[in-house]
């Protein structure tokens, strides 16, 4: 498994809210303890806002509060989305005040709201291609509050491609790495989707009311 999506799945694993334990965590996803050490080392340098220690275990924090602003994590996701973007350009001077901009969000925000000192150039090793999927946002957006439904084209870390049929439920952002939580009527189930693996979105005539067991509130990680 590449090292990304073993990252991606202990953030699909964390986003319940719980405490986890290294060992459970290293288990669930086939590694060693050691290993899974340096993974969460690694996550929280990129930024996401993971609290716990080697010995107590681990969980994920929210994001809320820029002094002498208070934000929303709406709000905040805006503002690391925007870095993430110039973070992506060919232009060597927005990529490198996107950085320095990184530097100085890193020393006024809470600890558990921000990444260490280069985190975003950790971030772009970690999830290179995230930006791909950035232009899918509108798209993704607009359905999920018209509650309409999508064709979506998705490769899968092995490489295939296939086309769903989705309820689009919930975007969510963890550190460069956006998701969408929808009802995929293809596999009959709830699905996490990364974005950046979206090749495609269209929005369909149809509309779609939640039913039970196909609502977000069903959706258990």
């Amino acid at each position: 498994m590449a090292r990304s999506d073993r990252l991606f799945d202990i953030l699909t694993l964390l986003r319940d809210g719980t405490v986890h334990t290294a060992q459970s965590l290293a288990q669930k996803t086939g590694v060693s303890p050691r290993t899974l050490y340096r993974d969460m080392d690694s996550l929280a340098a990129s930024g996401v806002p993971v609290t716990g220690t080697r010995g107590t275990g681990y969980q994920l924090a929210a994001l809320i509060t820029l002094p002498p602003l208070s934000l929303t994590t709406a709000e905040l996701e805006a503002l690391e989305l925007g870095l993430a973007i110039a973070a992506e350009v060919a232009d060597p001077q927005m990529r490198a005040a996107a950085n320095t901009l990184a530097d100085k969000l890193d020393a006024v925000l809470p600890q558990t709201a921000v990444a260490q000192a280069d985190a975003w150039k950790f971030a772009a090793s970690a999830f290179a291609d995230s930006a791909r999927g950035l232009s899918h946002i509108p798209t993704l957006r607009a359905a999920i509050k018209a509650r309409q439904k999508l064709r979506i084209t998705y490769t899968s870390r092995e490489g295939t491609v296939t086309s769903r049929t989705i309820r689009p439920l919930h975007l969510e952002y963890w550190s460069r790495i956006w998701t969408l939580t929808a009802w995929c009527e293809w596999r009959s189930a709830h699905r996490v989707f990364r974005l950046d693996l979206i090749n495609t979105a269209e929005a369909l005539p149809e509309l779609f009311n939640d039913e039970p067991g196909k609502a977000l509130a069903d959706y258990t990680p």
